[in-house]
């Protein structure tokens, strides 16, 4: 069975730092690309970044360009966003999803986490 559990998510102070965890089951990292995506209170879900054995990683969101990374570690099969220098707009539900390509559009990943909330507070 296939499952992404995301975590590290909660309240920071704008200029803060949080790294969000998806650790997945099911299949191993290097097997499939596994993409951020968040969800804003009244917004489409956007594609972050992503990243893959084959491509590396890609940024999908101007906006975070310069303070996210993406990174992975085969050995616990978990994909990580490090999220430094946060602003409210950052505030949403954040979630990893999977698919054997990376894409910006939720439609094209195939599995999903179940979200973690990140607030920014100003």
């Amino acid at each position: 069975e296939v499952q992404l559990v995301e975590s590290g998510g909660g309240l920071v102070q704008a200029g803060g730092s949080l790294k969000l965890s998806c650790v997945v089951s099911g299949f191993t990292v290097d097997d499939y690309a596994i993409g951020w995506f968040r969800q804003a209170p009244g917004k489409e879900r956007e594609g972050v970044q992503c990243i893959s054995k084959m491509d590396g990683s890609t940024t999908f969101a101007d906006s975070v360009k310069g303070r996210f990374t993406i990174s992975s570690d085969k050995s616990k099969n978990a994909v990580y966003l490090q999220m430094n220098s946060l602003k409210p707009e950052d505030t949403a539900v954040y979630y990893c999803a999977a698919d054997p390509l990376c894409s910006d559009y939720a439609a094209g990943m195939e599995y999903w986490g179940k979200g973690i909330l990140v607030t920014v507070s100003s």
